[in-house]
């Protein structure tokens, strides 16, 4: 039997196409794989079957330019993480953007405790990867939606040092309790917590400007701001968008509680005193879009999730 060359062991793996004009990864692969449906695409690009000059690649729509190869694998991956708490929306050397479950935390409070970075340090060992998921930020445990994790310390320190400089668009979508009065507007206060480590809000001064607002007062407490846009009402919930400025604990929870409408299914900043029916049984807040400059090449890198077709449901919109 002869020796297998590296072209030879590249053909039985993969499906090697070059691009020729602009497209996007799904025209680009049903034009070169005719007869291949939608859902298996899908499939195969959850799979983590795809690669665009050998950096793996999930996003649907992600462009391509002339000269990019694209490969496309001929087998499933047994190594492919199959978790009910955390999907793969991407993954390169350096970092891995997960769209995380409610329920679960984003880093274990103590030792050994389940969260996200143990079933990513898990898929890493099992994939033979010399690497452990560092965690640069964090979403509630009650809270879904997209992250990052870093693959090294030094791509972790990166994104942490200079996380406003890093992170361009940061939007969560949400179901408030009762019918929000305005389409949109802003939301600026400054957040501490109590001895009881519940957040507070104590309101900004509508006549300062905000270029003179400091970012932190005496008393410890941090300027926040929270951008919102009302995208459908009903009588009982509405669907609000929330853009972050600043990114503090609790930040979305407790502005909300701050105009009367709190996110449901929120026992800890809802409305004292008031029962409010949660048919979904969760809390209501999900990170659907998040924008990023990639930690080590400086990459501009845009995920975004569907709004939960749970959400829509609950404001009677579809």
């Amino acid at each position: 039997m002869r020796n297998q060359t590296g072209a030879d062991y590249a053909a039985s793996k993969y499906h090697e196409f070059t691009v020729r004009q602009a497209t996007t990864l799904t025209q680009f692969i049903e034009g070169r794989m005719s007869g291949i449906s939608r859902n298996r695409l899908k499939d195969i690009l959850r799979g983590h079957g795809v690669t665009v000059d050998r950096k793996l690649v999930t996003q649907y729509d992600y462009p391509l330019q002339p000269g990019q190869v694209v490969r496309i694998s001929k087998h499933r991956r047994s190594t492919e993480l199959q978790n009910k708490w955390v999907k793969i929306l991407y993954e390169d050397k350096d970092i891995i953007v997960i769209e995380k479950a409610t329920g679960i935390l984003s880093m274990a409070a103590t030792a050994k405790q389940f969260c996200v970075k143990t079933v990513l340090d898990e898929y890493f060992q099992r994939r033979h990867f010399k690497c452990h998921a560092h965690c640069v930020h964090r979403l509630d445990r009650d809270t879904s939606g997209i992250m990052i994790y870093a693959k090294s310390i030094e791509a972790a320190q990166v994104m942490q040092e200079d996380w406003k400089g890093r992170v361009f668009d940061r939007r969560y979508c949400a179901v408030v309790v009762g019918e929000v009065e305005h389409d949109g507007g802003t939301l600026r206060s400054y957040l501490q917590d109590n001895k009881a480590y519940i957040t507070y809000s104590t309101p900004v001064d509508p006549t300062v400007a905000t270029r003179d607002l400091p970012n932190q007062l005496e008393n410890g407490a941090r300027l926040a701001v929270t951008h919102y846009h009302t995208l459908h009402r009903s009588a009982d919930y509405s669907l609000v968008e929330m853009r972050l400025e600043t990114g503090r604990k609790n930040q979305i929870r407790v502005h909300m509680q701050d105009i009367g409408h709190p996110v449901v299914g929120d026992p800890k900043y809802g409305l004292e005193g008031q029962f409010v029916p949660n048919p979904l049984h969760r809390l209501c807040l999900h990170a659907y879009r998040l924008f990023f400059y990639h930690p080590m090449t400086g990459e501009r890198m845009e995920f975004e999730t569907p709004i939960p077709t749970a959400f829509r449901q609950l404001v009677g919109k579809l």
